[in-house]
């Protein structure tokens, strides 16, 4: 990758910083069309990987941008010695990390301290009630992202009907996500998805 490339990173993670509205997963369709569609840094395994990595970790949601970064570092220094790879993906992870945290974090610090100022005003409530089923349809379109790259390949339906019954448990019961993570796991271990 060129010092071009580097800023476009940058540049890109800045900008969909302050749509992360309900957390940075919420970043996933934008990301994919950037990394894996638009400038094929990373693959499609790669980005669902980190995705699914970040989610069975414990700690915030961010930390699947720093896998994509990290893993975008790794595809940039292929080829290269051991210790400029290793400083290639932590490079990427660092620049993709401050580019979505610089942003939403200043303005989250000045829109908390304003909005508790002003919590008692009826359009300070209303935004708060009107952003709950914004986050859900990212949250939707996400799974939909991830669910029609899993059906591409000889899964077909599966990974579709996976989604279902994945969003019906989220929504109708207090199954914690690791559960269902695990089902997932032992299904694509099984050749089902």
């Amino acid at each position: 990758m060129s010092a071009g490339d580097w800023l476009q990173l940058l540049a890109f993670h800045l900008s969909v910083s302050l749509l992360a509205v309900g957390g940075a997963v919420t970043l996933a369709p934008d990301l994919h069309r950037f990394l894996v569609d638009g400038r094929g840094w990373l693959s499609e395994t790669q980005f669902g990987t980190s995705l699914t990595l970040a989610q069975v970790a414990p700690g915030p949601n961010v930390l699947f941008i720093a896998l994509a970064g990290w893993n975008v570092g790794v595809n940039a220094g292929a080829g290269q010695p051991d210790a400029i790879r290793l400083a290639l993906a932590a490079f990427g992870m660092a620049t993709s990390v401050f580019g979505v945290l610089a942003p939403s974090s200043l303005l989250a610090l000045v829109a908390t301290r304003w909005s508790h100022r002003h919590r008692e005003r009826l359009a300070i409530r209303a935004f708060r009630q009107g952003m709950a089923p914004i986050v859900v349809g990212l949250l939707l379109s996400t799974a939909w992202l991830l669910a029609q790259a899993a059906s591409a390949g000889a899964a077909g339906w599966r990974p579709w009907a996976l989604t279902a019954v994945c969003t019906l448990l989220v929504w109708r019961t207090r199954l914690h996500l690791v559960w269902m993570l695990a089902m997932g796991a032992a299904l694509g271990a099984a050749g089902w998805v």
